[in-house]
């Protein structure tokens, strides 16, 4: 405690600002680089931390303490990610308001951080529910509502400049209307179809047991809610949405820009899954509307035999037709009578499965509309089914179907008994999904036939074209962001609607919007089936606050609140700007500290994005965190408010610490302290043996170990080298408490280095090293730089060991060495390096001595291992000189004794010399 007292006393860690109230104030660290670096946002939970969390926040305050060594001007601070729904469950249960039980976890966490003996600049410390970070929230979200996307200038202007278009005539009014001529609300509905937020009435996943709506990126594989694992439900619902798919191209491009892992960049770019094809339109006779696809394979075209629309394409009910064709098979009706009967049973059995379910289900269902679509490439009449692989959520929700060519289509068109004609030569059975040249494929105005693919799909990408039933595109996976949450625990929006329910942004002035208190935390759930429910938010409760009467420059009215509140996702997609000038009530950041903390570095990184220096997380937060945090980045960046285009330059991937766990016959887990393992290899806990599975830590598995026992046995110093030195940072790796004393011994070790441990007197003197020593020092030192400069910790503090341990054998004393193991200790081990540092007679902190430097003098060793083989085997080993010549080497191998005795008088056909490591007699 005393140095972590001594740290905020003196703000050892403060960073100094160019502007502002946290501008310099003549420090000379200020001076130095900038250098930025972040952990990922914790979410403060009521469980507190264990020794899992923390690895992450080690490894970027070691990263801090060597870089403000190295002479930068680091900025490092830590806030707390507080609003959600974990907070707002408890409440439910508890009946205590979510901010005081999320305060109180603050600062419990902040308290077991604090042991830790992080270097966090506290000044810059917040919360994302603090009144102040709410009110740049609901204002950044505002500048998205007051945004549109300019798709020729490609990036976001102020609506204001899309309505002087319209005014002006510079741009035409969709539907060819006089802007003039169009009332305000027909204004503003041809306005909402720009904004960058924007009210739809969409399909949206809906969770009846959790009682809210949500993202995609909030839903698991198995159609499942991540949180609380309930069925997720695909629902048409009046919410809020980013219009995230507008910057769709810059958020692939951009990765290019940024040092990222490839696997993280290889997520987001399928996760918008940008595809290159054609779209097609299929005319469906009697029907005004055609059906359009999009195909990445314009040049099948002439094999599909049959469409399958999504059960929930909205086009779906104009086609199905009041009777079943005369000829319609049996297979096609799912034994019902009319169209409509099987179309309606059919959607409903759609809408209880997951779009994991319905991509996986082996057994390929479906019924026919009783229409026909035209194919627009041979004119045929082909049959329009609707079937659950069919998914809204991508393309157009409709596809062409190509049996001979694509094995989902295939297994459908078997079950159906539908044709599957080939289109594609090549070797083996249809589905045949190979490469080859085109085949049957040509009509009286063009051919394809004998085309390779690429060649094909421009030829028919031009002809549809020039048909007027399709063109050229592409497409995406990604969807707009769903931004509503039926919930209380989280930012209101900054939003009222009018008498004909138009949306309205509030002033700046009007900001931030606070939530009201409410008699219940938690919004109507449902039975989690109950696919007709409809959500009720807890805010529609408080009708004091729902139905306000302001003045919004046209004289005093009633409005109405919107009662969502964003997803806890806002907080986070900004949070980085805020570190860079936390306490700005004018802006989210003065432009100059932006610029000097996230601006481009151009002097350092050509075409540089800018962004945060450091950042690191866990690789779970790739698409949902990250992808969010680029898109409003981006934004505010087209504005004008930031000066970098990605938030992130550099991003690190933590691995994670995992434990074993315990379980009963019964399956229960057991205390994982209480268990023993016995010489044979089994586990017993209370005399009954029990089986070990190796994962997560967690409570329920009954395997927590707590950072606060750690501090409590060890100390602070010990968790942070043993974690540090556990593996390689990117890889998970097993928590064993047993092991921790390794490093306490090591740091015991260094200890008694500096200190009598019989008088408490320091041993330190002014002696000069030997020779053998300065080498194993210089080495250390230059073989821990670049360990640090590449995270590779692990082997840094073995490095540190190793020198620890020939001081310790040499009875090393002098000052001239125990310098420098204490300045290279301090990035892992703080509270002991500055007690050793103080004691070596310093009075100013460590964190500031700048690191050592190794001198090129000692970093040859004196002498080095020669190995000597006979026919390729070891028969000998030399210590010699480094700059030994061939001849030397090879006259010394020649002598050596258990290589004469090899050899025994055979004739030496060959001697191969690798000055000075190796030589390799052949005999």
């Amino acid at each position: 405690m005393r140095w972590q007292d001594r740290w905020e006393d003196e703000g050892t860690f403060d960073a100094p600002n160019p502007v502002g109230d946290l501008a310099a104030d003549g420090e000379q660290r200020a001076e130095g680089s900038k250098y930025f670096l972040m952990d990922m946002f914790p979410y403060p939970s009521g469980a507190g931390l264990h020794v899992g969390h923390p690895l992450g926040y080690i490894a970027t305050d070691v990263v801090g303490r060597y870089r403000r060594m190295r002479g930068d001007n680091v900025l490092h601070a830590l806030g707390y990610d507080a609003f959600g729904l974990p907070a707002e469950l408890y409440a439910v249960q508890t009946g205590r308001h979510p901010r005081e039980t999320t305060l109180e976890n603050i600062a419990n966490m902040r308290r077991q951080l604090r042991r830790l003996g992080l270097g966090h600049d506290p000044r810059r410390s917040f919360a994302t529910i603090d009144p102040d970070f709410v009110k740049w929230t609901q204002w950044i979200f505002l500048q998205i509502f007051n945004s549109w996307y300019d798709e020729d200038l490609n990036r976001a202007r102020p609506i204001g400049e899309l309505i002087a278009e319209f005014e002006n005539g510079a741009r035409d009014v969709p539907g060819g209307a006089i802007w003039a001529d169009l009332s305000a609300a027909d204004r503003e509905e041809i306005i909402a179809e720009y904004r960058l937020a924007y009210i739809s009435d969409a399909p949206v996943n809906w969770a009846p047991g959790l009682g809210t709506v949500l993202a995609n990126e909030e839903v698991t594989a198995e159609g499942r809610s991540e949180r609380g694992n309930f069925p997720v439900f695909k629902r048409r619902l009046r919410q809020w949405n980013l219009r995230i798919t507008a910057y769709a191209d810059r958020l692939i491009d951009d990765l290019d820009r940024v040092d990222w892992p490839e696997s993280g960049k290889l997520m987001q770019r399928n996760w918008i899954g940008r595809s290159h094809g054609a779209q097609v339109q299929f005319a469906v006779p009697g029907v005004d509307e055609p059906v359009e696809v999009f195909t990445t394979r314009p040049d099948t075209l002439f094999g599909a035999s049959y469409m399958v629309l999504a059960p929930e394409h909205p086009l779906v009910d104009t086609l199905t037709a009041t009777a079943w064709p005369s000829d319609t098979d049996a297979r096609w009706t799912g034994g019902a009578t009319t169209p409509a009967e099987a179309v309606a049973a059919y959607r409903a059995s759609a809408a209880a499965k997951s779009d994991v379910e319905r991509q996986e289900n082996k057994e390929k269902t479906g019924v026919f509309t009783g229409a026909f679509a035209t194919n627009p490439v041979n004119g045929e009449q082909i049959p329009v089914f609707i079937a659950d692989y069919v998914l809204m959520g991508y393309g157009t929700g409709a596809i062409m179907a190509v049996p001979g060519h694509d094995e989902r289509d295939f297994e459908f068109a078997q079950s159906f008994g539908l044709p599957t004609p080939r289109v594609i030569d090549g070797e083996g059975e249809l589905p045949f999904t190979g490469d080859g040249c085109v085949v049957n494929s040509s009509n009286d105005e063009i051919s394809l036939d004998g085309l390779a693919v690429s060649e094909a799909k421009e030829r028919i990408v031009a002809w549809l074209e020039q048909q007027g039933t399709g063109e050229g595109t592409t497409t995406y996976r990604l969807r707009d962001w769903l931004f509503s949450r039926q919930r209380y625990w989280g930012e209101p929006f900054p939003i009222v609607y009018d008498e004909d329910d138009t949306p309205i942004a509030l002033p700046e002035s009007m900001l931030p919007v606070e939530l009201p208190e409410v008699p219940d935390y938690s919004p109507r759930t449902y039975a989690p089936d109950d696919v007709e429910s409809e959500p009720e938010p807890p805010l529609a409760r408080a009708t004091d606050w729902v139905n306000v009467e302001l003045d919004l420059g046209d004289g005093p009215k009633t409005y109405r609140r919107e009662t969502n509140t964003m997803p806890n996702w806002a907080g986070s997609s900004w949070y980085e700007l805020r570190y860079t000038d936390p306490h700005n009530t004018e802006r989210i950041a003065d432009p100059a500290n932006e610029r000097y903390w996230m601006g481009p570095q151009e002097q350092r990184r050509a075409h540089d994005p800018g962004g945060v220096d450091f950042y690191i997380g866990g690789v779970e937060h790739m698409v949902l965190h990250l992808l969010y945090v680029r898109f409003w980045h981006k934004v505010l960046f087209d504005l004008g408010y930031v000066s970098s285009e990605e938030p992130f330059y550099r991003l690190f991937n933590q691995g994670y610490i995992q434990a074993f766990a315990y379980t009963d016959e019964r399956g229960a887990y057991v205390p994982a302290d209480d268990v023993t393992e016995a010489e044979d290899g089994t586990f017993w806990y209370e005399g009954r043996q029990v089986q070990r599975e190796y994962g997560k830590m967690g409570k329920s598995l009954k395997n927590v170990v707590t950072p606060d026992e750690m501090y409590d046995q060890f100390g602070a110093d010990t968790f942070r080298v043993y974690e540090m030195s556990m593996g390689p940072l990117d890889v998970s790796r097993p928590w064993e408490t047993r092991a921790v004393v390794g490093s306490q011994r090591f740091l015991q070790r260094v200890w008694r280095l500096v200190v009598d441990e019989e008088t408490g007197a320091t041993r330190a003197t002014d002696d000069e090293l030997d020779r053998e020593t300065l080498g194993v020092l210089h080495r250390t030192i230059d073989g821990v730089r670049g360990d640090m400069e590449e995270l590779r910790f692990n082997t840094a503090i073995a490095k540190l060991i190793e020198l620890t341990n020939h001081l310790t054998k040499q009875s090393v004393t002098s000052r001239a060495a125990l310098q420098p193991l204490a300045q290279m200790l301090a990035p892992f081990a703080p509270h002991l390096a500055e007690e050793l540092w103080e004691r070596l007679g310093h009075d100013a902190t460590i964190t500031y001595v700048p690191y050592p430097q190794a001198d090129p003098r000692y970093l040859v060793a004196e002498e080095v291992t020669c190995v000597v083989q006979v026919q390729g085997k070891v028969r000998g080993k030399l210590q010699v000189s480094p700059d030994i010549a061939e001849d030397a080497l090879t006259e010394l191998a020649l002598a050596e004794p258990n290589v004469v005795r090899t050899i025994d008088g055979r004739e030496i056909r060959k001697v191969i010399v690798r000055a000075p490591k190796l030589v390799n007699i052949v005999v």
